[in-house]
């Protein structure tokens, strides 16, 4: 007799005004690629208080959330995950709905876990890490109540709770999450695809150096997406570069500003592709796995070629989006997996086999997901100096 498929696991990911976009994506996008139905509840803050769903977190990214937390209280959930955030952490925290679902998760003996402030201001305000060993951001540690016993890890599973210390450690955190939900040889499985790797700071290999040069103080940044973007690069680029305080624009390649990226979430763009095209000029051109090259975003991505100023891919995007626009002609290249790398060998680019983020001269490409926090703070690197890049990578404490 063949046995009933194993009922699927429910997840609850509340985000609010000021959430740290990298830790409410990761876990979104990683638990999702695991088969989790996961459920991303606006939790007040913003729009959200008036019961619609748009929420904007940190870095002015906004995302739209699938339901309200008001919507989910009578749910039964098999993890609650809590990101952080400034101040969202505190605004979780301070949601009474919230932590009547999280308190009711705690006495049935279900997962809940926090990443960043969350632990200290939202468990550890709600009495639920109370003889728990725990980790959070250093920033906040020590707001842990009396009774919680602080680690000095990036992640601490205790039992049924799971807490992490902040952005870069949010895919650990994420793993961690689908490990206690599913077991650790799903948790390879979805790792190893990613290049996922745990030490801290980042390389990148260069060659043919050049000094990338900007139009202002300001960088200018363009972001292209369409649907089936992959979120968890989009996101990651996106906060690593406004942390540098670099001026990102997030473009829509589709007929609205919504863009649904490839696990399901959804981003509301700065502004239409078109629009974005023809206003300004930018200074780095990045395309996320995902992205089509459609023909504007091609025109565009030679225009800038044309001009000598930086563009790059990650991910499939690099062979899917640049190499077949001969965007790669005579550079070397940083690609995915194997199924797109013999694409790189008709147009003239060269495959890096074992660089996670390559330079070469104008052009940055990184290999698949798991990079994507090393790529763009590369690129902060290559637009803003060095000391910039080891800021940015110090606030996600990637160093």
């Amino acid at each position: 007799m063949v046995s009933p498929p194993a009922p699927v696991k429910k997840v609850l990911v509340p985000i609010t005004a000021g959430t740290e976009p990298v830790e409410a994506c990761v876990p979104i996008d990683v638990l999702r690629r695991a088969g989790a139905d996961v459920t991303v509840a606006a939790a007040g803050g913003g729009d959200a208080d008036d019961g619609l769903l748009v929420v904007e977190v940190m870095y002015g990214v906004k995302i739209v959330a699938d339901a309200t937390i008001a919507d989910c209280a009578d749910a039964s959930y098999d993890l609650v995950a809590l990101p952080g955030g400034v101040p969202g952490a505190a605004n979780l925290g301070g949601c009474a709905a919230l932590e009547s679902i999280v308190r009711r998760q705690a006495l049935r003996g279900g997962l809940y876990a926090a990443i960043c402030a969350a632990p200290p201001l939202a468990l550890g305000r709600w009495g639920l890490l109370n003889g728990v060993k725990a980790t959070a951001h250093p920033a906040f540690v020590e707001e842990f109540p009396a009774g919680v016993t602080a680690v000095d890890a990036t992640v601490v599973v205790d039992g049924k709770v799971v807490t992490g210390s902040g952005p870069a450690p949010a895919m650990e955190f994420a793993l961690a999450l689908v490990e206690q939900l599913y077991g650790k040889d799903k948790a390879d499985q979805i790792a190893k695809p990613m290049l996922v790797r745990y030490e801290p700071g980042y390389t990148f290999k260069e060659h043919n150096p050049v000094q990338w040069q900007c139009s202002g103080t300001r960088p200018k940044v363009l972001i292209p997406l369409a649907n089936g973007s992959e979120e968890m690069e989009s996101i990651t680029i996106i906060d690593a570069l406004r942390r540098a305080n670099a001026d990102v624009v997030v473009a829509s390649a589709e007929d609205g500003v919504e863009v649904v990226g490839r696990y399901g979430m959804r981003i509301v763009a700065d502004a239409l592709l078109d629009a974005a095209a023809a206003d300004q000029q930018f200074d780095l051109i990045i395309v996320p796995g995902g992205m089509p090259g459609a023909e504007k975003l091609v025109a565009l991505l030679k225009k800038q070629a044309a001009a000598n100023k930086p563009y790059g891919a990650i991910g499939a995007a690099t062979a899917q989006v640049l190499e077949p626009h001969g965007l790669l002609k005579g550079k070397k290249a940083a690609t995915c997996a194997s199924m797109v790398a013999g694409l790189l060998a008709d147009g003239g680019g060269e495959r890096e086999e074992d660089s996670r983020v390559v330079v070469d001269g104008n052009v940055i490409t990184s290999r698949s997901t798991g990079t994507a926090m090393e790529f763009a703070v590369a690129a902060v690197e290559k637009l803003m100096g060095r000391e910039a890049a080891r800021e940015a990578a110090e606030g996600l404490l990637f160093v």
